[in-house]
């Protein structure tokens, strides 16, 4: 029997799985149609933290796939879930314009922050700005990282993610930073309590061996690794990470589910 055939839902990554940059992978619309017209649950999560909810689904469905916002899980609205649980949190985001307009009813100060949130913010990174965040740090105020991912793939090929200024962070001040998307088990939660299935019942779909497929099978998911995006061979072959199964693309999925 198909170690697969049992699932009852799915979890997509967004980018480097369905789409890199601005074109759709070969075949990932038609997967996705076929997939979600079958019995199985399907939610797509990713980490990106440079687009908006509203801006993500825009994004999504202009490149021909046709998903609902409510099906979207992004790590920047599990940092904002975690934030508005806080009692009159006063924050300084590190994020990009277009996401800050879902935290517009958040306090904020570049100063006296008690949470920094840190996602992706370009080339605005520089000394004095990271300074400013390690004195809050200093002085107790708690960091969140959107994710740790150390490298992404674009369309002019892989560039520095921003797992480096987190783990720079984290180190100057002796802190730990609290990690939202993926590979945290909270995230891959909040994904399954929507679903309302088990994580034995469930399978995640990644191009990143570590948060991907190591991050769900950590959280009893099972990993389905393909190799598109920031799949290189030679990370994966170094990780102590081992897929459930590997696949050449999206494409490929439909097939291995026994649809």
């Amino acid at each position: 029997m198909n170690q697969f055939s049992s699932l009852k839902g799915i979890l997509f990554d967004l980018d480097g799985v369905l789409y890199i940059g601005s074109e759709a992978i070969d075949g990932a619309v038609e997967a996705v149609n076929r997939i979600r017209d079958s019995h199985l649950k399907c939610r797509f999560v990713t980490n990106t933290s440079t687009l908006s909810l509203a801006s993500l689904a825009r994004k999504i469905n202009a490149l021909g796939f046709d998903i609902p916002g409510h099906e979207i899980i992004s790590a920047p609205q599990a940092a904002l879930r975690y934030l508005q649980r806080q009692k009159n949190p006063l924050c300084r985001l590190l994020l990009a314009d277009d996401v800050k307009k879902d935290f517009a009813g958040l306090a904020q100060s570049d100063t006296e922050a008690q949470f920094i949130v840190v996602g992706d913010i370009g080339n605005a990174w520089s000394y004095s700005m990271l300074n400013e965040v390690f004195n809050c740090l200093t002085h107790g105020a708690k960091l969140i990282a959107i994710h740790k991912n150390r490298f992404w793939q674009t369309e002019q090929g892989l560039q520095m993610d921003i797992g480096g200024f987190v783990h720079g962070l984290e180190y100057a001040s002796g802190t730990e930073a609290m990690i939202i998307g993926k590979p945290s088990a909270d995230f891959f939660n909040i994904a399954l309590d929507e679903m309302q299935l088990n994580a034995s019942e469930v399978a995640m779909v990644g191009d990143d061996i570590d948060s991907d497929i190591g991050g769900a099978q950590h959280a009893g998911l099972k990993g389905i690794l393909v190799r598109t995006g920031k799949y290189r061979q030679s990370y994966a072959d170094a990780s102590a990470v081992k897929p459930d199964a590997l696949i050449d693309s999206i494409r490929d999925l439909p097939q291995l589910l026994g649809l």
